[in-house]
């Protein structure tokens, strides 16, 4: 695995995988540690991807008058079962998706794939191992497992964060505002989120911080 040798960790999980005694994320989310540095994750999943789904321009009123910022909502993953989701504010565009891409990466989860519809049966992990639902806001978004070769069946901000988590099949449904981004990602990760802590320690999933 390759070092970062100008990275000096702060965090006994960090320690551990600069140690070498932790070598892969599986290893490091079912450690019941929490992820506090984004170096665990550039250490242990080097060149995730990362997709920008929504810049806003947000404004607030102060005492010296109004403040402008951009949100921007990121999502990260490397198609192969490990997706984060976050959203970050500054004063720039730039900086804004560096603070996402950054939160986003603490917010990495190891999504249950599988091949968990009963129309299929190849055993391949290309769909979600169960029916699961996420909210955000008014948002709920429910995915089910489909057969191979049907695709995503859902939207564009969907549709996203589904393949950056290596889902190749899944049928959607979706209420509420789905045309508030923010919200319909929220809610589809926070879908997979439920698939990957139905199947890990509970000491380890109670390290983990739900994105309301």
């Amino acid at each position: 695995m390759a070092r970062n040798n100008g990275w000096e960790p702060v965090t006994r999980l960090g320690r551990l995988v600069r140690d070498g005694d932790i070598e892969t994320m599986d290893e490091a989310l079912n450690s019941g540690l929490p992820l506090k540095e984004v170096e665990v994750v550039d250490q242990l999943l080097p060149g995730l991807e990362d997709d920008v789904l929504d810049i806003n321009m947000v404004q607030r009123m102060t005492d010296s008058g109004r403040r402008v910022k951009f949100r921007c909502v990121v999502a990260v993953g490397n198609r192969d079962g490990y997706v984060g989701y976050a959203e970050g504010r500054d004063d720039q565009v730039g900086g804004a998706i560096q603070k996402a891409i950054g939160i986003a990466k603490l917010n990495i989860i190891d999504v249950s794939r599988g091949c968990g519809s009963w129309e299929c049966g190849c055993g391949r992990p290309h769909t979600v191992s169960l029916r699961t639902t996420g909210k955000a806001g008014s948002v709920e978004v429910e995915l089910l497992p489909a057969p191979r070769g049907l695709g995503l069946a859902g939207g564009d901000t969907v549709r996203s964060v589904l393949e950056l988590a290596g889902i190749e099949d899944a049928w959607t449904r979706s209420s509420g505002q789905t045309r508030t981004t923010v919200n319909f990602a929220k809610a589809t990760f926070n879908a997979l989120r439920n698939t990957a802590e139905a199947r890990v320690p509970e000491h380890a999933a109670a390290q983990r911080e739900v994105i309301e």
